[in-house]
Parts: C-alpha cells; structure tokens; sequence
C-alpha cells in the first residue's frame, strides 16, 4: 500500500458480527485483510483500508433491537462500507437500514430476500437453490419418500417452501413435516412422530443449532435412513463434536476441492482457506478493494457504484470456475455453481 505518511486518512470498512464469533472475529478479519491486500498489491488504492468491527445480539437468540442499535452505532463510527450481517433473519431487518442510511453492505446470508438497494448479497448457501439442489440429489440416488424437520423462522419456513416446489417437480412425496423452535435441544418425539410414516430419508433444514438435536434424536431411536440437510451442517467446522453426529449426512457446502482461487489462498493462509466463512471473508475482501479502486469518488454512493462495476472475478468458492461480481439490480454475487454437496465422514468433510 502507499506509504501511510503519503497517503489520505484511512477508508473504514465495518464488520458487522450477528452472531457470536468463537475467536472474536479474528479469523473472518484475517482472511478480509488478505483478500484486500490482494487488490492493494496491484497500486488501485491511494489509502489504507482498515476495519472497525460491531458485535450484535441478533435473531434468533438476540433481539432486533439490540441488532438496530449496534447497526446505527457502526454507521455512525464512518464506514463507507459494511460486511454483515450473516444471518437471513437480520439480514431481512439491516436491508431496511441500510437503504435508510443509504451505506453499502454485502451480507453472507443464505437469502435472496436481503438484496436491495444499498444491500449487496454474498451467498452462503440459498434458501431457494438448496433445497433444489438437495430434491436433485434425493432423486438421483432412487429416493422417493422423505419428511422433513424445519426450523419455525422465515429461514426454515422459505427452505420448506422451495424444497415442496421441488419435489413437486421430481415426483417426490414430502410424508410428513415438524416445525422447530430453532433453539430447540429435544426433538425425540418429533422424531418418533415422522418415524411413523416410514419415510425413506430425512431432511433437516434451519440455522442449524437443531441440527444437532436432530442428531441426538435419530441416534436415540436407532432411526436408520439417509439424512441430507441444507448448509446449516456447515457448523461442523466450528463444532468439531457435533461431527460425530452427523456421520454420512449429506449436506450443502460453499468449498470445492479443486478450486483452484481457493487452492492459491491456502497457500497464504491454510486457516482462511480451510471452511466456507473463510473462503467468502476474502472474497468479500477483494469485492471492498476492488469497489474502493473503481470507485470514481470515496463516498458510499461511489463505493456502492464501484462494487456494481466488478464483473466475472473468479471465487475461492464454489466449484472452480465460479465466478463473482455484481450489476444494476444484480447485487448477488456469486455466478454458477456455488453450492457444493459435502458429507461427514470420521470427522472430516468429504466432498461428494
């Protein structure tokens, strides 16, 4: 970067945490500031690029509120942008403040129903195209019965909604459904009250903190039939004993094996490269410093205008060949296949 004694005052970017980070948001900052030093090494930027970091108790465990507060704290501190939130449920609330306060963000949310027009949208996961994707692999390997535990939140409820639609289409009969509190800890009896109808797989589909739940109920029964789940099994990268529990589920990921921007990344940094927070953390890195080097004015409205002018930038996620970038009324980022199937074996995620 340009010599700091040279350069103009620092352009802020914020980090907007909704859910409890395990280090602190260390990690996720590491692999942004690599991803933006990317784009420095190139000679665009004329400043430094530093991050100023909120934590908020968001949905589902937090309030909107607290979630609101923290938000307008953060715009207030002067960031011409801002990464978060990544949850849909905050996701759906931030969307509304940010196009109030007209500040550009790139959530790493699951929901196409974040984007507006001043939220852009880094999708971990889909709640519309997982659940195609997942009806596709339940077709293909000859199952044509299932049920379906889901998470009571407009997160579970849209999953369900889509994952209905595509089954409608293959020909696959949805046998019975449970509604969850998605921090729920027993759902035995749900789980015996589905067993009933004999399905021949079991699909989980929320945020995830049930999905242990769901574990421990089917081991508890003895319940013996395939289990695909949508990202929310991602949590296995930050909960190395819930793994056990999901041996051989099939699940939706964001990291591809061959990927070759994600192979170049680890090489610098094993940590970042290592799950799908990482890989889209710098990502979203490059997408800020390359909306700061295009911008034609340091403004959020130039930042804004800068991140509409990146196009077909390759991924560190999803298979190789994914590509990301960003056009009037396209604030989606990410370009093909994104969504990966991956399976828990012996602790370790196996892509499929």
């Amino acid at each position: 970067m340009t010599d700091p004694g040279q350069a103009g005052k620092p352009i802020l970017v914020g980090v907007f945490y909704d859910f409890p980070q395990h280090d602190g948001g260390a990690g996720f900052e590491e692999a942004v500031r690599i991803g933006l030093a990317e784009v420095a090494a190139t000679g665009r930027l004329d400043r430094e690029v530093e991050l100023v970091a909120v934590q908020a108790d968001g949905l589902p465990a937090g309030t909107a509120h607290d979630l609101e507060q923290r938000f307008r704290g953060l715009v207030d501190q002067g960031p011409l942008a801002i990464l978060g939130p990544s949850i849909s449920d905050n996701g759906y609330i931030i969307r509304e403040l940010a196009d109030e306060l007209r500040v550009p963000c790139i959530n790493y949310t699951g929901g196409e129903l974040t984007r507006s027009e001043w939220m852009f949208h880094y999708q971990i996961g889909s709640l519309e195209e997982e659940p195609v994707v997942l009806a596709q692999h339940i077709d293909r390997v000859g199952l044509r019965t299932i049920a379906v535990i889901y998470d009571n939140s407009p997160v579970g409820r849209r999953y369900l909604e889509y994952l209905g639609e595509a089954c409608g289409v293959l020909g696959i009969d949805i046998v019975g459904t449970a509604a969850i509190s998605p921090l729920t800890e027993d759902l035995v009896s749900v789980a015996k009250r589905l067993q009933v109808a004999s399905p021949q797989a079991l699909v989980y589909l929320g945020l995830g903190v049930a999905a242990r739940a769901v574990a421990l109920a089917v081991a508890e029964l003895g319940w013996e039939l395939p289990v695909v789940a949508n990202s929310s099994l991602m949590f296995g990268y930050a909960r190395p004993d819930w793994r056990d529990g999901w041996e051989g589920w099939v699940y939706i990921d964001g990291i591809a094996d061959e990927n070759r921007v994600r192979a170049a990344l680890r090489e610098r940094s094993k940590a970042s490269a290592g799950g799908p927070i990482g890989c889209a953390a710098y990502d979203m890195g490059r997408l800020i410093g390359e909306a700061v080097a295009r911008a034609a004015h340091l403004t959020r409205a130039g930042i804004r205008d800068g991140l509409e002018r990146i196009k077909r930038m390759p991924a560190a996620s999803g298979v190789d060949g994914t590509f990301m970038g960003f056009g009037n009324q396209d604030h989606a980022a990410l370009k093909g296949d994104y969504l990966v199937l991956r399976t828990w074996k012996g602790g370790r995620t196996i892509q499929v």
